[in-house]
Parts: C-alpha cells; structure tokens; sequence
C-alpha cells in the first residue's frame, strides 16, 4: 500500500505543471500598448495573436510591462528574448 501511495506521489509531482494561457484582457491590452508604440494594426494584431500561444498569462503581464517601458526581471530576460524572437519569426518574416 505505501509503496502504491509513494509511486502515485512521485507521478503526481513529476507531471508537468501547466501554465494558464494568457486571458482576453491581457491580449486586448497587449494590442492598445503596441498600437500606442507602433500604430500598425497588422503588426500589433499579429502580435497579440502571436502572444496567446507562444506566452502563459504571467509571463504576458512581463511583456505587457516591458512594452510600457519596464525591464524584465534577471531571470525572465532569456524567455523574453526567445518570445521577441519567435513573435518576430511569425509576425516580421525576414527580420
């Protein structure tokens, strides 16, 4: 019984934890600040299209904040390069 109960522990915290995926609030503010930075409402569209599959709703809020003209935290400045690259790849191809 204890070594049943050990395996369903062991299983239970080696399934990947799923992050949320960003809401439609944060898409919408996502679009308005990039209108408010680019005026190109293909770009941003793509953009904020982009951000819902590429991003979880809390790492939306860091890029969200970064657009309004703040840093990354240290440890998110890797992820958000990638996200800036990847949003890029689909959105501006042959950046």
């Amino acid at each position: 019984m204890r070594l049943g109960l050990a395996l369903v522990g062991v299983i239970v915290f080696a399934a990947p934890a799923f992050a949320a995926a960003p809401t439609p609030a944060q898409k919408t503010e996502f679009y308005q600040v990039c209108m408010g930075i680019a005026s190109d409402d293909t770009l941003c569209s793509c953009k904020a299209d982009a951000a819902m599959s590429l991003i979880d709703e809390r790492f939306m809020g860091v890029v969200i904040a970064s657009m309004k003209g703040g840093s990354p935290a240290e440890g998110d400045y890797a992820a958000y390069n990638t996200y800036v690259a990847k949003s890029n790849q689909v959105c501006k191809p042959n950046y």
